[in-house]
């Protein structure tokens, strides 16, 4: 009998798991779709009109806004919350929020999207940076400096801080270190134009802590992790240290008088790169004074980061588009996202990146493109203004909230 009964219960088992595989066989899991990080924004702005739109990439909404001019330059806040619109050419600064905030794993939503109640007014206001909670902006009109804080983003009658450190109007740059000193570019007329030709440190109140002690041909662009800042110039890329020291690394000798005019630093890849559309992408090493190619090309019409810094993105005037590591300089990806694009054309496609998707503006079709960093051939559109200008990925590369 027990014989039995032990004889039935194992042949029901065995039927049991047999119909359960089969049935887990039959059912299909569907699989998720890729999208981007919830808390990414894309802000872009409109050469003739005054219309921003905020493009949210996951659900492919877009949400107009007015800024107070066309045609201005787009930049995102280290932290990724705020955006800066800046108009040189009538002299104002804007502060567009997110509304992301973030806490390393997680993301807080404060508030709605909007523009920020503070407005910078100063004398043409061309480089900008952004340091910790702070803004900052060099002003070619008058050589000067303009801060402000986070904190005062949403405050009424907010104004951006001056500091005057003795300088002549020139086109210039600066930083911030971490020490709370900036490096700031100066002209001393011995080259004609609008280019500086040194660099020097300075305090909050603009006293020169260190004067410069080497004269370059010409300074354009710079990058900064902290502790070092690096500036480009027809001598030679300059180091410069929050402690005084200066020194040139010089270009490599088939360069000929080619020389970066762009400066950019990778924060996550820990790396600087140097850019001219003469000659290419190369790895700056500061310690060692080496410069490595990533890229030799005079094809080039943008050359960006991802939005975390760890890839650089290639755009080629033949449409195609080369993703690099910069941990290993190495390529991992390329292929064609866009037709060819003449050299005069007036206005050309502008590109920015995350670390899942590039994000490529059509200033004829009045779209915005979203290309899978993956496979090229997943493309999805979104029509924004009428003749979109400039680009700036905004917000924080995370899906998790409370």
């Amino acid at each position: 009998m027990k014989k039995n009964l032990l004889k039935t219960l194992i042949a029901l088992s065995i039927v049991s798991v047999l119909f359960s595989c089969d049935k887990d066989d039959k059912e299909s899991v569907t699989p998720v779709e890729e999208t981007e990080y919830k808390y990414i924004r894309i802000l872009v702005n409109d050469e003739t009109t005054k219309e921003l739109s905020l493009v949210d990439p996951v659900k492919f909404s877009v949400e107009s806004f007015q800024a107070q001019f066309p045609k201005t330059a787009l930049y995102p806040t280290k932290a990724g919350r705020f955006g800066a619109i800046i108009s040189t050419a009538n002299n104002t600064l804007q502060i567009f929020d997110t509304g992301f905030e973030g806490h390393g794993d997680h993301v807080d939503v404060k508030g709605t999207p909007k523009l920020g109640a503070l407005t910078g007014n100063s004398n043409k206001p061309t480089h900008f940076k952004s340091k910790g909670d702070e803004i900052i902006t060099f002003n070619d009109g008058d050589g000067t400096l303009s801060i402000a804080n986070e904190a005062d983003f949403h405050v009424t009658g907010a104004t951006m801080k001056t500091i005057n450190a003795g300088n002549v109007a020139h086109h210039g740059a600066m930083n911030k270190f971490d020490n709370g000193t900036y490096s700031i570019t100066e002209k001393d007329g011995s080259v004609a134009g609008s280019l500086p030709e040194r660099v020097k440190i300075i305090d909050a109140s603009g006293k020169t802590l260190f004067a410069s002690t080497i004269q370059t041909k010409g300074i354009h662009g710079n990058a900064s992790d902290g502790l070092i800042a690096l500036f480009g110039s027809m001598s030679g890329i300059l180091v410069v240290e929050p402690t005084g020291k200066q020194h040139l690394i010089a270009h490599p000798a088939s360069f000929g008088t080619a020389w970066f005019s762009s400066i950019l630093e990778a924060k996550e890849a820990e790396k600087f790169i140097g850019f001219s559309a003469a000659v290419g992408a190369y790895l700056i090493d500061p310690v060692l004074d080496k410069i490595t190619p990533i890229i030799e090309s005079t094809d080039l019409i943008q050359v960006k980061l991802d939005y975390a810094g760890n890839k650089l993105i290639a755009f080629l005037y033949s449409g195609e588009v080369r993703i690099y590591d910069l941990k290993t300089n190495t390529m991992v990806k390329s292929g064609s996202v866009s037709s060819a694009i003449a050299k005069d054309e007036t206005q050309k496609p502008q590109i920015e990146a995350t670390s899942k998707y590039l994000y490529l503006t059509q200033p004829k079709s009045g779209e915005l493109l979203q290309i899978d960093m993956a496979d090229f051939t997943k493309v999805k559109k979104i029509k924004v203004s009428a003749t979109p200008y400039q680009l700036s990925v905004l917000g924080i590369e995370s899906s998790e909230s409370h």
